[in-house]
């Protein structure tokens, strides 16, 4: 495996460069391995034990929302690209308020530790965004979610014309000044 692991400037988000193999006998085919537990612990990876995996397909411009989900994840996108943004929504946190974002595709994954708020936006045509999580999703879950556009966090997103697509409840988070004042 000849995975890359790096602590990113949050506590608990890794930044993991992932090795793409071309099928020489096949061309235009390849091979990666995102997860393999004793070697990400071997890199510096907190122990995960995924229970559930997830997919989102998001079109180009559609951003899903700041959300600190109760469970760890390991994120990659399977296909296409996308401008990923963690922020430290923990206000107890060494770290807290601290904002990293770069591009995801097939060639990097995070390792997002329960409490950061996850947000993307899909700057491809079509982006498919997986990951694994190590609790059960459920309909009642409660977790904090913050604006996307929060002028604290200063996010420079990508599409910001008439591409930008926005759920409902991404639409109406709270900034997270809001949010560490309603703890």
């Amino acid at each position: 495996m000849e995975t890359h692991v790096t602590a990113g400037p949050i506590a608990g988000l890794f930044v993991i460069d992932v090795e793409v193999h071309h099928d020489a006998e096949r061309p235009g085919g390849s091979f990666r391995e995102v997860f393999h537990a004793a070697a990400m612990e071997q890199l510096g990876l907190p122990s995960f034990a995924p229970v559930q995996w997830n997919i989102s397909e998001s079109t180009e411009g559609t951003l899903r929302g700041f959300h600190a989900e109760p469970w760890n994840k390991l994120v990659h996108v399977a296909a296409g690209r996308v401008f990923a943004a963690i922020a430290d929504l923990r206000a107890d946190s060494p770290t807290a308020g601290a904002v990293w974002t770069g591009t995801l595709d097939r060639t990097r994954a995070l390792f997002v530790k329960a409490g950061l708020g996850n947000a993307f936006q899909a700057t491809s045509d079509v982006a498919v965004y997986a990951y694994l999580v190590d609790a059960h999703w459920s309909a009642g879950a409660r977790y904090p979610a913050v604006a996307w556009d929060d002028p604290d966090l200063a996010v420079a997103w990508p599409i910001t014309d008439d591409r930008l697509s926005l759920s409902t409840k991404d639409q109406m988070n709270p900034t997270l000044r809001e949010h560490w004042a309603t703890r």
